[in-house]
């Protein structure tokens, strides 16, 4: 039997649901390993035909979702049509949110790990593969960061494509360069206070009070709404996509460093991002 691997398929940028942390942004990267019978070309399958069609199977299953355990017995979820309403009641607060169902991705577990997460995609990449695969293994993997990162959800309404969404997410490196120097300590300084944050813009806030904090808009695939706990959010004036976290971090650092070149480099996931200066 013939082995196919494809390292890096794809990266899934999403969120879940945790017992303690809550809702937590999250990138993993997909390793992909087909096995079976040789076909009439010699391949268990051109390498073109899985990265066209299975990377999108995966993508489609969870990429730029909410996974939840659908069998926690933190959670409650409802489906009506084409959408969905859920509340989790996590360790750090309650979540709760109202949005179109293709937004939320239901695992059968009880709680969201690679090996649940990877169990599903497997099923799903197994059946959209050829019938010489025999067998579909799929493998989710952090990036290595050799310094400052954090996870953050968010949900851009502007987007017309799956960024929409208003709890996805990223885990996402940082590096911060003050008058030519790499500033590791305030790398990890601003990373620990974003840990599993929620980046919301003011626009789309639609109550705060009782320690709790209310998102809600429309975008191309509907109506979206989420409240979770005020400790866990932090407000910008604009839009939280990536230029945007950069520019807000580099005028947060110029403040506290008004005499200094300051470069911040933000990623958004995996090997992309945006650069922003001040000062």
């Amino acid at each position: 039997m013939t082995s196919l691997f494809v390292e890096q398929l794809t990266v899934i940028d999403c969120a879940y649901l945790h017992p303690q942390r809550g809702l937590i942004g999250e990138s993993w990267i997909v390793d992909l390993e087909l096995e079976g019978d040789l076909n009439a070309e010699s391949m268990v399958l051109d390498f073109a035909e899985v990265k066209k069609k299975l990377k999108k199977t995966v993508d489609a299953v969870a990429d730029h979702t909410l996974i939840v355990p659908g069998k926690s017995p933190l959670l409650h979820y409802v489906r009506s049509g084409k959408r969905c309403g859920l509340t989790y009641k996590a360790e750090s607060g309650v979540i709760e949110q109202q949005a179109p169902a293709v937004a939320v991705c239901v695992l059968e577990a009880e709680e969201v790990t690679t090996a649940t997460l990877s169990a599903r995609l497997q099923k799903t990449v197994a059946a959209a593969a050829p019938g010489n695969v025999r067998a579909a293994r799929l493998h989710l993997r952090h990036e290595v960061i050799d310094g400052a990162y954090y996870h953050y959800t968010h949900g851009l309404k502007k987007h017309q494509g799956y960024c929409q969404r208003i709890a996805h997410g990223h885990r996402s490196r940082l590096q911060i360069i003050v008058d030519g120097q790499r500033d590791t300590r305030l790398e990890k300084r601003l990373a620990g206070h974003w840990r599993d944050i929620y980046l919301a813009s003011t626009a789309d806030m639609a109550s705060h009070g009782k320690g709790r904090m209310r998102f809600e808009y429309t975008a191309a695939e509907g109506e979206f709404l989420l409240e979770l706990p005020a400790e866990r959010c932090d407000l910008m004036v604009a839009d939280t996509t990536v230029e945007r976290i950069a520019e807000h971090l580099a005028s947060k650092v110029a403040g506290e460093r008004p005499r200094s070149k300051i470069e911040v480099r933000a990623y958004e996931g995996v090997n992309k991002g945006a650069i922003a200066t001040a000062g």
